[in-house]
């Protein structure tokens, strides 16, 4: 038995803390749902909160949001492939987008649907994932601006997704600038600068965030409760939205040691043996999980004296040492989450998933 948790009153206590902050900042933010894997369930949870904007990655969770909450206004937030631009255009009323072809590709469906779509401009702002190259920005709007279907409302950025690099205040004054740039060219109003997601929340904490960037995209922090900048819990949010627990299915005494000759294990590794440990025992216990539903560097230890020895597609072995919590076979060990462990238990269907009070 693995369970992974959502825990309703942390939930609402976080989204009330972020309600207040982008209130008193006078921005709009929406809530990224992505770390959902469409789960109907904690989705009904976070629609619960009374939220206007979602944001996710995936047309199949937009479907279903549009299902549960018509009226919650959804975002695709990533580049459109081609073969999904019906769906994005019916399931979405706004989209991600960097590619000349795909936003004339989106006009042409909009119309076939009657609809306009709306759209931010991802601008490229030193992280190198997605988006416009600044220097081309200009030449980039004047080419899709006057496409009938499509509405621009923003000018975005994404930063610290792939190679880490965090915003800052000239970052987002930059994107700032490329809005009044087209602004004054195109004669035309951009009603957003959405000026990232998670990794921004500290900088509006700090009231370093730069006029005029009034709209933000925020899952982790929801969630987590994370300061991605000094990689701890904000003060007044709750680190433990989603728990996770998984059910001893052996334990017992065991050599610490491995005996006979030692090749590389599925994952690729090899044993490097410490020969002071012959002869040595500890206890060991085996849960119910394994790299098929979590990379175990994502679990967080809650109970003092327990460490993860390895792991394989289906089991996790843990060293108990001389077991003193008392554990046996069928009781469970509670373990914290990172952002990226949630993520695989989410997208695994051999883990339970509950909601709590």
């Amino acid at each position: 038995m693995a369970i992974l948790t959502m825990r309703r009153s942390k939930l609402r206590l976080n989204y009330a803390f972020l309600e207040q902050l982008f209130e008193n900042s006078e921005a709009d933010w929406g809530v990224v749902t992505k770390l959902l894997c469409g789960n109907e369930l904690f989705i009904k949870e976070v629609l619960a909160l009374g939220i206007k904007e979602v944001h996710d990655s995936r047309v199949s969770n937009l479907r279903m949001i549009k299902k549960l909450a018509p009226k919650v206004q959804t975002c695709y937030i990533k580049p459109a492939p081609k073969r999904s631009i019906p769906a994005i255009v019916q399931y979405a009323d706004v989209s991600l987008q960097t590619d000349l072809e795909t936003m004339k590709a989106l006009s042409a469906e909009a119309k076939r649907q009657g609809k306009t779509h709306k759209v931010i401009i991802m601008v490229e702002m030193g992280d190198l994932r997605e988006g416009v190259m600044g220097e081309q920005l200009v030449d980039f709007y004047e080419s899709v601006f006057e496409l009938q279907h499509i509405d621009i409302i923003g000018l975005g950025t994404n930063l610290n997704c792939l190679h880490g690099v965090m915003p800052s205040q000239d970052k987002l004054i930059q994107l700032s600038l490329y809005k009044q740039i087209i602004e004054l060219k195109f004669n035309r109003k951009i009603p957003w600068i959405s000026g990232g997601t998670s990794v921004t929340v500290p900088l509006l904490l700090q009231k370093r965030i730069p006029p005029g960037v009034n709209h933000f995209r925020i899952g982790e922090t929801l969630y987590f409760g994370a300061d991605l900048f000094a990689d701890k819990v904000i003060d007044g949010m709750q680190e433990d939205v989603f728990s996770f627990q998984a059910e001893i299915i052996e334990l017992s005494e065991k050599p610490l040691l491995p005996t006979g000759d030692l090749g590389y294990n599925p994952q690729g590794e090899m044993l490097e043996m410490n020969e002071n440990l012959y002869g040595q025992t500890s206890f060991r216990a085996i849960i119910d999980v394994g790299v098929l539903d979590i990379d175990p560097k994502y679990l967080l230890m809650q109970l003092p004296g327990i460490s993860i020895i390895g792991s394989s597609s289906d089991m996790i072995v843990l060293d108990l040492g001389e077991n003193p919590h008392g554990l046996k076979v069928g009781d469970t060990i509670p373990f914290g989450l990172k952002y990226m462990g949630a993520l695989s238990l989410m997208n695994s269907n051999y883990v339970e998933k509950v909601v709590a009070g």
